[in-house]
C-alpha cells in the first residue's frame, strides 16, 4: 500500500472548495450539508467549519471561485482576440464544468439572502463590467450577450444542450439560432 500524500493546508482547503462547488451545484444552497461536502472532500465536517465558518462562507466561497473562473475565462480569450463571439465560444468551453454554471444559478436564486445577494450581484456586475473593458462592447451588446450566456445557462441546467442532452424540438430549434442569429 503506497504512502499517503499529506496536503498543505491550502491544498486541502482548495479541495473542500471544489467539493462544495460539486455539491452546491448539484443540491442548491438550501439543499447541501456541510456534512455531504466534507464526505465528497474526504474531511470531517468541523474541519470544513474550521476552514470557512458557516455553510455561508463556503457557499460564498464557491460562487467567488465560479465567478473568478469566468472573468479568468473571459480575459484569456480577449487575450487571443477582445471580440465577444471570442468571449461566447470560452463561456461555451465552460459548459463542460456544469456544476460551475449551475452554482452561478444557485446564487442568483438564493440572492433573497442579504449577504449572498450583495455578493452575486457585485461579482455579476464586475462581469458585465469586465465584457465591456475586454471587448469595448455597448451596454446594449453587452446585455445581449450576458443574456444568451445565461439562456446557455439555463439549457444546459435543463440538459437540453450540453452532455447527454435530451433531445427535444423546441431546444435543437433555439440551440440552433445561437449558432446562427439569422436561423
Amino acid at each position: 500500500m503506497g504512502a499517503r500524500v499529506r496536503l498543505t493546508a491550502a491544498e486541502r482547503g482548495e479541495e473542500v472548495l471544489q467539493a462544495a462547488v460539486q455539491a452546491f451545484g448539484a443540491s442548491g444552497y438550501a439543499g447541501t450539508k456541510t456534512d455531504e461536502i466534507a464526505r465528497l472532500a474526504g474531511v470531517s465536517q468541523p474541519y470544513v467549519i474550521r476552514l470557512f465558518g458557516t455553510k455561508q462562507q463556503l457557499f460564498l466561497a464557491a460562487v467567488h471561485t465560479v465567478c473568478d473562473r469566468i472573468e479568468q475565462t473571459f480575459r484569456a480569450a480577449a487575450d487571443r482576440e477582445p471580440t465577444l463571439v471570442s468571449l461566447g465560444h470560452s463561456y461555451e468551453e465552460l459548459m463542460a464544468e456544469r456544476e460551475l454554471l449551475l452554482v452561478l444559478l444557485h446564487g442568483f436564486s438564493a440572492s433573497r439572502e442579504p449577504a449572498i445577494g450583495d455578493v452575486v450581484r457585485e461579482r455579476f456586475g464586475g462581469i458585465y463590467r469586465l465584457v465591456r473593458d475586454l471587448t469595448g462592447a455597448t451596454p446594449v451588446e453587452t446585455r445581449e450577450f450576458l443574456g444568451t450566456g445565461m439562456l446557455l445557462t439555463v439549457m444546459s441546467a435543463m440538459q437540453v444542450m450540453g452532455p447527454a442532452a435530451v433531445s427535444l424540438p423546441w431546444a435543437e430549434e433555439l440551440n440552433a439560432t445561437l449558432h446562427d442569429p439569422e436561423g
